[in-house]
């Protein structure tokens, strides 16, 4: 008969006496789940209800069209039909393409300058509200006054100053059209969306910053590092993570731009009109299929640009890293107690 300690693997495998440890872990971890479930399921509610709901319609709506229109033979036919992928065909490659992809072209340029634009005057604004200096909490109140004006009324003042008599003219000494022409009516929109959202930016990048440590930059001006240098490889780093949320967040809110250019410029101009506006404009003429497969399409484009940025360009914006670090430290901890055995 053999005598011994049995293993940690024995032991583990038949400790499953009511209240051990490892069932009363199974519990927590049980109850937990139940809790976060509960807790979770009405905004789970929610998001079915106001988000995946008026998605499958508008999939839905898109694959009819309504209203009149001639059939084979040239006679006038009312009512709603069924028309599957037709309605995309001709926005991609029928008859409707060129406005279409004049919308797409008009969204992604506005987006790509103001958001490029915004990061940067948005890091300038953080850098300079992040010196200790006089007066800091006016400048950080005033920087707060365009982004809390609501967008239709800041489309409304942009654009009595883009008026023929208005102040930009004056200031150029020039008479612009900036509602007629194409280049004029593109500046005038990036200008009042950039005045506006760049504090949104310079927000998120502020508190980055707040949370990097002055010592590291004391010890940076210790080993001579200039300015430059602890912008470069020092302040641009650690608040990356903050740049990049702040960065997203606004591409999405750019690519569904509607009411600033609406208000602004004016519905129905090719120079500034954008998948949204696009998509009302079809809707407000009753012609609910192609407006509504606008809204898919332009869904599918914000989407894939959130899945880029979560996915490729390491945006956390759910707090992914910091929730995978104590698992990994504490693996490493077990790691290290199973090689001391």
């Amino acid at each position: 008969m053999t005598t011994g300690t049995p293993t940690g693997t024995e032991v583990d495998s038949g400790n499953t006496t009511p209240g051990s440890p490892r069932r009363r872990r199974s519990g927590s971890v049980t109850g937990t789940g139940r809790l976060a479930s509960a807790l979770v399921s009405p905004t789970l509610l929610v998001l079915a209800v106001v988000v995946m709901y008026p998605i499958i319609a508008a999939l839905y709506q898109s694959l009819f069209v309504s209203g009149q229109r001639l059939d084979a033979q040239g006679f006038v036919v009312e009512g709603r039909q069924f028309v599957g992928l037709g309605t995309y065909a001709d926005i991609l490659f029928g008859p409707a393409a060129e406005r279409f992809w004049n919308a797409f072209w008009n969204t992604t340029f506005f987006t790509a300058v103001t958001v490029t634009l915004e990061a940067v005057l948005g890091m300038a604004m953080a850098l300079v509200m992040h010196q200790a200096f006089r007066g800091r909490g006016l400048v950080r109140a005033s920087v707060l006054v365009p982004w809390a004006i609501p967008t239709a009324v800041s489309a409304l003042l942009w654009r009595w100053i883009f008026a023929p008599d208005g102040v930009a003219n004056a200031i150029l000494d020039q008479q612009v059209l900036w509602s007629s022409q194409a280049i004029a009516s593109k500046i005038a929109v990036i200008t009042a969306e950039v005045w506006k959202t760049a504090p949104f930016v310079g927000l998120l990048v502020l508190a980055g910053l707040q949370v990097i440590s002055r010592e590291v930059h004391e010890a940076a001006t210790v080993d001579g590092a200039g300015a430059w240098r602890r912008f470069w490889h020092i302040t641009l780093p650690l608040v990356k993570p903050a740049l990049v949320v702040a960065v997203l967040f606004r591409m999405l809110d750019a690519l569904r731009m509607f009411d600033l250019p609406f208000i602004l410029i004016g519905q129905q101009k090719d120079s500034v009109e954008t998948l949204s506006m696009l998509a009302f404009s079809e809707a407000t003429n009753v012609h609910y299929g192609p407006a509504a497969a606008y809204a898919t399409l332009l869904f599918a484009y914000v989407a894939l640009i959130a899945f880029v940025f979560v996915k490729l360009l390491g945006a956390d914006v759910i707090g992914e890293a910091r929730s995978q670090a104590p698992k990994s430290r504490g693996a490493r901890f077990r790691r290290g107690k199973g090689s001391a055995r």
